[in-house]
């Protein structure tokens, strides 16, 4: 059993049986600790909404603490932050953490964590825009679907995926590549700015009804889902 928290846009909390594990948070409230488990804090790249410096105090609760931080981050080195650049591998308190390149800014994570495997995006997406050149959103989709391939051998329990409604029509499209490559039991939508509408929408997509049923809806900030993975 894992149980997930939602921080908000792309911030969560997993939670299992000896170890947290904080992605991208830089707002939000967090549930009650229990400060004997491990903490590991992931942040996938330096922009505001997904990297906020007060998970640094996290120090003052956990004795066993890692943070896991895209190279990208301009922060003080210390004994207890890791820095990582896309397409590398290390091991964290058993972990074994993995990365890809983000077509935007930093690296998306992949975990391998006490028989589970979990995917947070990061900011990699398929960013599909209008107001932008034909050869640059050419780019952006060749560059995701190329990162999302290296993920088709893999058996995803829990994943993490943008739905930006800025995008316009085009909001779903980086969702529906990944569940379409990838084996992917659960896959929470995020960075979708608080608009939870957006999951009414996905629910009615075509392109979603062979996956819909995978797909976690969240309706507010600080709503905890307990998972049987």
């Amino acid at each position: 059993m894992m149980k997930v928290t939602y921080l908000g846009h792309s911030g969560f909390l997993l939670e299992m049986e000896s170890i947290y594990c904080l992605f991208d948070y830089y707002r939000g409230e967090f549930p009650k600790w229990d400060c004997d488990k491990k903490m590991a804090v992931f942040v996938s790249h330096a922009h505001y909404d997904h990297f906020g410096k007060e998970i640094f105090r996290l120090r003052d609760y956990f004795s066993d603490i890692c943070f896991i931080l895209s190279s990208d981050i301009d922060t003080p080195a210390d004994e207890d932050i890791l820095f990582i650049g896309p397409n590398e591998e290390t091991d964290v308190f058993g972990m074994n953490v993995r990365t890809l390149r983000s077509n935007d800014q930093g690296v998306a994570y992949l975990l391998h964590c006490g028989g589970r495997t979990i995917y947070h995006a990061g900011d990699l997406n398929w960013w599909h825009w209008e107001g932008e050149s034909e050869a640059f959103n050419k780019m952006i989709r060749r560059t995701y679907q190329s990162e999302i391939n290296k993920l088709q051998q893999e058996k995803i329990d829990l994943a993490f995926v943008p739905v930006d409604p800025r995008l316009g029509e085009q909001y779903c499209w980086g969702l529906d590549c990944f569940m379409k490559r990838t084996d992917t039991k659960y896959v929470f939508p995020m960075h979708f700015w608080e608009n939870y509408k957006v999951f009414d929408r996905l629910m009615l997509e075509k392109c979603t009804e062979e996956y819909v049923d995978r797909i976690v809806k969240i309706e507010r900030e600080g709503q905890t889902f307990l998972l049987e993975i």
